[in-house]
């Protein structure tokens, strides 16, 4: 099959990864750089042009798209799904993992556990807001940060009320959470694709760091989940219709609660925790789909 990864860096692992992977398998695989695709909309006849080049026979994608470019980058999904090509993660999917707000929404429709969250119209009763979540000390995130940039951890009321004020007067979007104290900085992150666990493993933060992004300098281990959180992780991704998803969970005295849905989970911190081939299990992915 001619497979082609939507990727801003052919030289990140998680590309190199994939490219590797379905080359072992006997596929054709080329990086392109969505950021490059010119499309072109026309009755019946939907194309896409990579540096003047007609993109055509692609048998399946797989998107590698960065925050800041999720709406041009879906845009290039969305017309791959138009040549009738199968994406490892639909264009919708994918917008609806990127509005962090509508995602909460979509997870406690389902049913699942979160952490408490309050969502306002920039209001000046930031006391009110702190209170409704249980008090400091709470999280407040920015909505469009990522890995965990524009995540604050207020420990007392002024301190909260400090931050609020300043998003408040820059106008930008936040949502206030609940601490979880039992959780001690550490969450997990379980790997799914098509409806199955691949590998799951938990993230420590740092000394003196609430946040345990492995980007951020936090360790990582593999970890074996409970019936509990193995459920949960598989309902939120299903929820989330994502195809391949990083399911972010703290563990907390009322169960699992999930954090967020990642639509382009990175390989890196997966596989060398786990020691498993999890692009291995995109490409069969592709392979039983497409």
């Amino acid at each position: 099959m001619k497979i082609v990864i939507l990727s801003r860096n052919p030289k990140l692992y998680s590309t190199s990864r994939l490219v590797e992977a379905g080359e072992k398998r006997g596929h054709e695989m080329r990086v392109i750089d969505h950021t490059k695709c010119d499309l072109i909309i026309e009755k019946k006849k939907p194309a896409i042009l990579y540096k003047n080049e007609l993109i055509s026979d692609v048998d399946a994608i797989i998107p590698r798209i960065g925050a800041s470019v999720t709406f041009y980058g879906t845009a290039v999904v969305r017309q791959f799904e138009m040549m009738k090509v199968f994406s490892v993660v639909e264009s919708q999917a994918l917008v609806r993992s990127r509005d962090k707000l509508s995602s909460l929404q979509v997870l406690s429709r389902a049913n699942l556990g979160l952490p408490k969250t309050v969502f306002t119209n920039y209001s000046k009763d930031t006391s009110e807001t702190i209170a409704k979540v249980g008090g400091a000390p709470v999280i407040i995130k920015l909505l469009e940060g990522t890995q965990g940039l524009g995540v604050v951890l207020a420990e007392t009321k002024k301190a909260a009320e400090s931050v609020l004020e300043a998003f408040n007067g820059l106008q930008a979007r936040v949502i206030v959470q609940e601490y979880i104290k039992e959780a001690k900085g550490a969450d997990i992150r379980a790997f799914v694709v098509d409806g199955v666990v691949v590998g799951a493993m938990k993230r420590q933060g740092k000394e003196g760091e609430f946040r345990s992004n492995l980007h951020r300098g936090g360790t990582s281990e593999i970890i074996e989940l409970s019936d509990e959180e193995e459920n949960a992780a598989l309902k939120a991704v299903k929820s989330m219709k994502l195809g391949v998803a990083g399911v972010d969970m703290l563990q907390s005295e009322r169960g699992p609660l999930i954090l967020e849905v990642n639509s382009s989970p990175g390989l890196e911190g997966i596989e060398k925790a786990t020691e498993k081939d999890i692009a291995k299990s995109i490409i069969r992915y592709i392979e039983r789909s497409a």
